[in-house]
């Protein structure tokens, strides 16, 4: 039987031209995240200088995340449209040039403009990137590509929370320096535009097959960079169920709706609990007594922990499965939140801090993973794009219940109800197929 190019691609090794991949799509994930991280460190600034409220400051996170749920939405169906590598550039160039811009703000409304622009290239960048890597990564070890992607994530936060403690801190226009820096992304876009191949799968979907055969070819003849190993048996789509799936025509059809619900509510409830505690980690130490200089030190000391969790999460996923690594990484989650929630002494607070972000990263690394596994590739990528979206609304949420909730109930409080976001993501993870070494579904 003629093995199709796809199916070819999924049995190739993990080549040079893979390396380069990842590693460039890597790099736009991580300026992704250092624009991401920056905020919390901005926000914790601008409320001493500024004078802000707790309720002003809490927009700044929030504005940032209505528009990366827009973003998140969109850019995965223009991904469907038009393809994985122009709207990639395309997001990095947006959002890019907007941070740069914010740099500008002479007021708190010009500020919350600047950060919906940027938001919404945010938004639509990740479930493109991780959707491009996902069809070319070997069906062997896919899900453990995708967490390496996600793990450039935590060198973008590393990087932020390095521009907060030494840049931010460093004069009273600090804060400006930081958002100038954020530039990089509209440079990089250029990179990406011209750097990258189109997906593959995309090509061969639209019917452009002699495009798909080159970018195949040029992967074909890379040299390995580590020797193959033994495959396991491979899983195609061969089952009246799967046949299903792939001819589904919407993420509500009847044999895609359980997994969009389980992956949607993990989006909610994952977003809710880690933009809820790490966008106001910096502020809450700040208040709690701690200078600013030490507030940053002490965060970045905790995100330092986000690399050993994805490193982690990279090696079980494929010995574990999905489900069950991404499960575990929640309820790890759920009981660091509320160790955080009762910390009281530096060391306390640290190490909590610091296993928060161990598993919480872990469980992104494997939700990315799962993600663009759970859909045929026409729905690939609004499939991504809109879990990530309706995830984002628990992200505009978050940084606006933190104030109120700690007025009221305090911080054990606050971060219980992460925990308990946690702990409903677990539980919906379970609900999900598994497809440890499966081939992606056409």
């Amino acid at each position: 039987m003629k093995t199709s190019t796809t199916e070819r691609l999924e049995q190739l090794p993990f080549t040079r031209k893979h390396g380069k991949l990842l590693t460039v799509s890597g790099i736009g994930w991580a300026l992704d995240s250092m624009d991401a991280g920056l905020i919390s460190f901005i926000m914790a600034a601008l409320i001493a200088e500024w004078q802000l409220t707790p309720h002003q400051a809490s927009w700044l996170g929030s504005i940032g995340f209505m528009g990366m749920a827009l973003g998140a939405t969109f850019g995965g169906l223009l991904a469907d449209k038009f393809g994985r590598r122009p709207i990639f550039a395309l997001t990095l160039l947006i959002y890019g040039l907007a941070t740069g811009a914010s740099a500008l703000s002479t007021s708190l409304v010009m500020l919350l403009i600047f950060r919906f622009v940027v938001g919404l290239g945010l938004g639509a960048e990740l479930p493109v990137a991780s959707t491009l890597m996902s069809e070319f990564a070997p069906a062997r070890i896919r899900g453990r590509i995708v967490v390496i992607l996600e793990g450039f994530w935590a060198v973008g936060w590393i990087a932020a929370a390095c521009i907060g403690t030494f840049v931010v801190t460093a004069s009273d226009n600090g804060w400006r320096w930081a958002l100038a820096i954020g530039i990089l992304p509209a440079l990089y876009s250029l990179v990406i535009r011209w750097g990258t191949p189109e997906s593959v799968r995309y090509l061969e979907s639209r019917g452009e097959h002699e495009k798909a055969q080159k970018i195949f070819r040029s992967f074909e003849q890379s040299p390995a960079m580590f020797a193959p190993s033994k495959p396991r048996e491979r899983q195609v789509a061969s089952t009246p169920a799967q046949h299903e799936v792939q001819d589904a025509s919407s993420l509500w059809s009847a044999v895609l709706r359980r997994r969009t619900f389980a992956l949607w509510t993990m989006w909610f409830c994952i977003n809710l609990s880690y933009y809820g505690a790490f966008i106001w980690i910096p502020s809450l130490l700040h208040a709690q007594g701690f200078t600013l200089v030490k507030s940053f030190t002490f965060t970045l000391l905790m995100t330092l922990a986000q690399l050993p969790g994805y490193a982690v999460s990279a090696y079980l996923i494929e010995k574990w499965g999905r489900r069950s690594t991404l499960a575990t990484f929640l309820v790890g989650s759920a009981l660091s939140a509320g160790l955080y929630g009762f910390a009281s002494s530096e060391t306390q607070l640290i190490i909590a801090g610091c296993l928060l972000s161990f598993f919480n990263l872990g469980a992104w690394g494997a939700l990315y993973a799962i993600g663009p596994e759970l859909y045929p590739t026409h729905l690939r990528g609004r499939g991504t794009g809109a879990a990530a979206g309706f995830g984002k609304i628990a992200s505009i949420i978050a940084p606006l219940i933190v104030p109120p909730i700690l007025a009221g109930w305090g911080a054990s409080a606050l971060f219980a109800v992460f925990a308990a976001a946690f702990m409903i993501a677990a539980v919906a993870a379970f609900t999900l197929p598994e497809f440890r070494g499966r081939a992606l579904e056409n």
